[in-house]
């Protein structure tokens, strides 16, 4: 059965149509404030919490050592020093990969030779001769090269640095790239931060970090609305830790050929309602 519908008929269901699409539309690419906002409080939690116990980094095969030392005596100092130079954390965006748009992405710049802990987790240090260091934290490690060179220098200091602790952020981040820790020690909140946090796109109750421990992988995930987040055993970051940031459904929504072609459809719906609006043809 065919109906006929008036001029006066159309023009007030063409708007209604659009304007339910288009609210529609914009409901499902909207974000809630609620997903967006980092530590919220919830009806448990109080003002204070107790945070994850810090990580202290125990040096592993494959991990590549600073070793500097100094005495009273600089000359005799420099037997032990063949490595002088150290990688310095940089924002020069020529020294590597950088972010969208061009930002720059915060890298390091080509680390100087260190001593590289082989296999068995053996250093070599000259004079000294081999050293087992793996599981060891660098303090630990200064401690045993002092008393080891008391034999050669007078009142002799030790720095020991990892030249090699780095992190990986992926996904829905300004600057996806991989860092360069230079202190040791990091939190994911300041690891986002040094990204450029995460876009609007990304889902912040939801982040994965990838760790490796004892030759397997770890996936855990982060609320970052929460204010747990504190107390997980992901808030503190080791090496070769991978964060990666899922996209929400917002980002999806724009890669979506549907969404793409919606304002199109919306545009088309709107000029056959003008048109209709001003015709006298009856359907």
């Amino acid at each position: 059965m065919i109906m006929f519908y008036s001029t006066k008929h159309l023009k007030a269901i063409y708007p209604a149509i659009l304007i339910f699409t288009a609210i529609a539309f914009m409901m499902s690419s909207c974000v809630d404030q609620k997903q967006i906002a980092y530590f919220q409080k919830g009806s448990q939690d109080h003002d204070t919490i107790t945070v994850a116990q810090a990580f202290v980094p125990k040096i592993q095969t494959g991990d590549i050592l600073s070793i500097s030392v100094g005495s009273l005596n600089p000359m005799a100092s420099s037997f032990f020093n063949p490595y002088s130079t150290m990688p310095v954390a940089s924002d020069n965006p020529t020294g590597g990969n950088t972010g969208g748009g061009g930002a720059p992405a915060a890298i390091s710049q080509p680390a100087a030779p260190g001593f590289l802990v082989d296999s068995a987790g053996i250093i070599e240090i000259p004079l000294i001769g081999s050293i087992k260091v793996s599981g060891l934290s660098t303090s630990q490690l200064r401690v045993i090269l002092k008393k080891r060179l008391v034999t050669y220098l007078k009142e002799p200091t030790v720095n020991v640095r990892f030249l090699n602790y780095k992190i990986s952020i992926m996904g829905e981040v300004a600057r996806p790239s991989v860092y360069v820790i230079p202190n040791e020690q990091i939190t994911l909140p300041e690891a986002l931060s040094m990204a450029g946090d995460l876009t609007i796109f990304g889902k912040r109750d939801n982040v994965l970090v990838i760790r490796e421990h004892d030759g397997k992988k770890e996936f855990g995930h982060v609320n970052l609305n929460s204010r747990e987040l504190y107390s997980s055993p992901y808030y503190y970051l080791h090496s070769n830790d991978v964060i990666y940031v899922e996209p929400g459904k917002g980002r999806i929504a724009q890669t979506d050929k549907t969404y793409q072609i919606l304002p199109i459809i919306l545009s088309a719906l709107s000029f056959i309602a003008i048109i209709f609006s001003y015709s006298h043809i009856k359907l």
